[in-house]
């Protein structure tokens, strides 16, 4: 008999005999027919309606012919496949917890016993049924990093390179002298388990065909712009509101998010609060007593700078303002460089600055800054979130026709947008279905470097508010997960704009008294802390910076 034929029939027997059907392609061995019953109740697979091999000659045979002597290693083999299978299956299992278990007896026997035959395509048939199982080191499938059309916002004559972290130093030359680029920097992010090198481009390549021929290179997980991202503050407002308006102005921000009536049920207390930022002055009166850490994910490092200290003052405040976690503890991280008046970060810094912040205990990181999709802190976000971080960002300032920017449309986080004293939307702000909800961002009093203070307007402080009321819900339930505490925001917060969630408040203007007694309905309030905000702003001497003209 010729060896094709025996291996056919080898391979029925043994397929049979677990109750998979024949593959049922006509060829060799056509004149053998798949459709036993497999053992325990489990039919072969299409063997009662048209599937794979169903009454279809073809590869698996599911019965020997008359008189046709079963060899011995493909006995051997069948015997070591019942074996496998559960003694007691007294009610189906699914198909694909059978096979698993199979697949190691089966698939040797198959393979050792067709080794040489050939399939019509020049497969060996000893792969034919095997159970596929991805290479140790195989590449993640990703979709393209190259850069949209007309996308313009990323360094250039840089890209970034993502790698496994234990890529020799040898592969890493022959890797960057293939491709023609000069190795910048290189940094190992736990939180993806992949090492991200930020390489530089020597001669007049396009960042967008260097990538194109890095991801057809096999050792490439990922390659990308380095995007650049701003600070969600806009500018003509830095210097605050006209004086004669300032005292009317800086008190509606608590008064807005009740927040002195929930502070009597929490404060915070001990909740780690991670800002990705420009420098945060951490000696400033409203904030040193709240730092437990801080992080320069880029060097040199720089002055304090006055976006950073505000954001981290709205949250922590607890001295002659009061933000609205004062009881939170605060991880002050650098990613934003540049002066007052232009700070950017980049794909590699912000990527830095989360997977800093995840290994020192994170559970709310506010991002009060704006960009470009980035595929790699796409991910960085995705694996923050499952760890249980919530993730709170700006919705941006650019105004109601631009694209949705990013981390904010991410849907792993929660986007916040801005509003003003009298609940109306901050005109410059960014619309779009990813707005979950809306908070005070224009002329609130802030916390700025040395012991000044001056007024913030932009989606940025409006999420730091929100980050800080988020941190009083996981004091009061620190199990929270990042989708219930989205859920308690937007279902407690005040509806504005149009009936329900829209496009332009989200839920609408988070209520922090509302969002606290949703946990705690029962809980006796605390004592109101000795000196709140609204009640101390009269007698409050600041230093404070004029507006800007």
């Amino acid at each position: 008999m010729p060896s094709s034929i025996k291996a056919m029939r080898i391979i029925g027997i043994v397929l049979s005999a677990v109750g998979l059907q024949g593959l049922g392609t006509t060829g060799a061995g056509a004149q053998f027919r798949g459709g036993m019953p497999g053992i325990g109740g489990i039919t072969g697979i299409g063997s009662s309606a048209p599937g794979v091999g169903s009454a279809v000659p073809g590869v698996g045979d599911a019965v020997p012919l008359p008189g046709q002597v079963v060899p011995s290693d493909a006995a051997s083999a069948v015997t070591g496949a019942r074996d496998a299978v559960p003694s007691s299956l007294d009610r189906p299992v699914p198909l694909n917890s059978i096979t698993n278990s199979l697949a190691g007896p089966v698939t040797g026997a198959v393979t050792g016993a067709t080794n040489g035959v050939l399939g019509p395509s020049g497969t060996p048939l000893g792969q034919v049924g095997a159970i596929s199982r991805p290479a140790q080191n195989a590449r993640p499938r990703t979709g393209s990093g190259v850069p949209p059309a007309g996308e313009r916002r990323y360094v250039p004559r840089e890209v970034v390179i993502g790698l496994a972290s234990d890529m020799s130093p040898r592969a890493l030359a022959d890797l960057a002298r293939r491709h023609r680029l000069t190795p910048v920097e290189a940094e190992q992010i736990a939180l993806t388990g992949t090492t991200y090198h930020r390489w530089r481009i020597a001669d007049g390549r396009s960042v967008s065909d260097v990538i194109r021929a890095l991801e057809v290179d096999g050792v490439v997980r990922t390659a990308q712009p380095n995007y650049r991202f701003t600070l969600a503050q806009s500018p003509q407002a830095l210097g605050g509101a006209p004086e004669e308006q300032k005292d009317a102005n800086v008190q509606y921000a608590p008064g807005k998010l009740h927040l002195a009536e929930a502070h009597r049920f929490a404060t915070g207390a001990k909740v780690l609060v991670a800002v990705i930022d420009s420098g945060i002055d951490t000696s400033h009166p409203e904030i040193a007593d709240a730092v437990a850490d801080s992080y320069e994910a880029i060097a040199p490092a720089g002055p304090p700078h006055f976006h950073g200290t505000g954001m981290a003052g709205a949250i922590v405040a607890r001295s002659r303002i009061t933000g609205s976690a004062p009881g939170a503890r605060l991880l002050a991280i650098r990613a934003f460089s540049g002066d007052e008046e232009k700070s950017e970060a980049t794909t590699v810094s912000i990527l830095k600055g989360l997977d800093w912040a995840m290994a020192h205990g994170a559970r709310v990181i506010n991002m009060s800054f704006a960009g470009p999709y980035d595929p790699d802190i796409a991910r960085g976000l995705a694996a923050a979130r499952q760890k249980g971080a919530v993730l709170v960002a700006a919705a941006g300032n650019a105004g109601p026709k631009s694209p949705p920017l990013y981390p904010a449309a991410d849907k792993n986080v929660i986007a916040v947008t801005a509003t003003n004293s009298d609940n109306q939307l901050l005109p410059q702000a960014n619309r779009g279905r990813y707005i979950a909800v809306a908070a005070p961002g224009v002329d609130v009093l802030v916390p700025s470097p040395g012991t000044e203070y001056r007024m913030s307007t932009g989606t940025s402080v409006a999420a730091a508010e929100v980050s800080g009321i988020a941190a009083l819900l996981i004091e009061l339930q620190p199990a929270l997960t990042p989708d219930e505490v989205r859920k308690i925001l937007q279902s407690t917060a005040l509806d504005l704009g149009p009936k329900g969630i829209d496009e332009q408040y989200g839920a609408g203007l988070v209520d922090a008294q509302r969002a606290v007694l949703s946990l705690a309905p029962s809980t006796a309030a605390r004592p109101a802390p000795a000196m709140l905000f609204v009640d101390r702003w009269p007698d409050m001497p600041l230093s404070w910076i004029p507006p800007r003209r």
